[in-house]
C-alpha cells in the first residue's frame, strides 16, 4: 500500500507523479508503472467511459493482479487524481501575439484552452471533484489562470476567487455540452433533427398567454445560431470578465 509523506501529504502515487518518488517499494525493478497503469485507466475511460474504470478491469487490461496496482495507488479515488491530471495535461504554450495581450485575453486563452481539453476528453468531467488541485499538470493550469492577472493590482483571493469563477463556468457548460451530445448519440437522431422537433414540441405546449416569456424567445432568432456553437460560453465569459473589469480598475489605482 502506497503511503503517505508526512511533509507534502501526498500519497506516494502522487509524489511519483512530481517526481519525488521513482518507485513504490524496494527490490527488483518491476515492470510495472505508475504511467502504464494511468494510460490504460485514461485508455479505457476514453473508449468505455468511466463506468468502466475500475482496478480490476484496469489490472486485466495491463495483464495483472489487482493486487499489484495496490503499490501503486492506494484507492480508485486516487487512480482518478492521476487520471484527471494525464487527461488535462499541461497548459498549451500561449501564441506569440501573447506578448501584448492583456488580462482579459490571457484569461480568455486560459479559459478556452480548459474547454477545448474538457470536450476533448469529457470523461474527465464524469470524476468528482474531490478537493483542491495538487497533482502536476493541474497546478499547472492554476499557475498560468494566477499569472494571467499579474499587474492587474487584485488581491491574491480576489485572483483565486476568479479563476474559480472561470473554472465553473467552463467545467458547467463543457459538462452540458457533453450531456447533450451523449443523448443525441443513444437516440440515434441528427442533431438537427433533434433541435427542430425541440421546437416543435415548444410551440405546441406554450402560447402566449401562458408562456409570454418563451413565445418571444420562439419568435426570435435564439435558436437559429447553429453557426455559433461558442455563442453560449462566449456570453457567459465576456460577462464575467466585464464584471471584473471596474475592479481592476479600482485596483489599478
Amino acid at each position: 500500500m502506497a503511503e503517505e509523506d508526512s511533509e507534502t501529504g501526498l500519497p506516494a502515487s502522487l509524489e511519483m507523479a512530481w517526481g519525488l518518488r521513482e518507485r513504490p517499494g524496494k527490490g527488483p525493478r518491476p515492470t510495472l508503472t505508475l504511467p502504464k497503469i494511468v494510460e490504460a485507466a485514461v485508455t479505457l475511460a476514453a473508449s468505455e467511459g468511466m463506468d468502466a474504470v475500475s482496478m480490476g478491469r484496469v489490472a486485466k487490461e495491463l495483464g495483472v493482479s489487482t493486487m499489484s496496482l495496490y503499490r501503486y495507488v492506494t484507492a480508485k479515488e486516487e487512480l482518478y487524481i492521476l487520471m484527471s491530471d494525464a487527461g488535462v495535461g499541461a497548459p498549451p504554450p500561449l501564441p506569440p501575439e501573447a506578448e501584448g495581450w492583456g488580462w482579459r485575453e490571457l484569461l480568455t486563452n486560459w479559459a478556452y484552452a480548459q474547454r477545448a481539453v474538457l470536450m476533448a476528453n469529457s470523461w474527465i468531467l464524469r470524476i468528482p471533484l474531490t478537493g483542491a488541485p495538487v497533482s502536476p499538470n493541474q497546478l499547472a493550469w492554476m499557475e498560468r489562470g494566477l499569472a494571467s492577472m499579474a499587474g492587474t493590482g487584485l488581491k491574491e483571493g480576489e485572483k483565486l476567487s476568479t479563476i474559480i469563477l472561470i473554472g465553473g463556468l467552463v467545467r458547467n457548460e463543457a459538462t452540458m455540452a457533453a450531456d447533450m451530445i451523449d443523448a443525441i448519440v443513444k437516440s440515434g437522431v441528427a442533431p438537427d433533427q433533434v433541435m427542430a422537433q425541440y421546437l416543435r414540441t415548444l410551440r405546441l405546449m406554450t402560447g402566449p398567454d401562458t408562456h409570454p416569456a418563451v413565445t418571444r424567445l420562439l419568435e426570435s432568432d435564439a435558436f437559429s445560431g447553429a453557426g455559433e456553437p461558442d455563442f453560449q460560453f462566449g456570453f457567459g465569459l465576456t460577462r464575467i470578465l466585464d464584471g471584473l473589469a471596474p475592479l481592476v480598475a479600482e485596483r489599478s489605482e
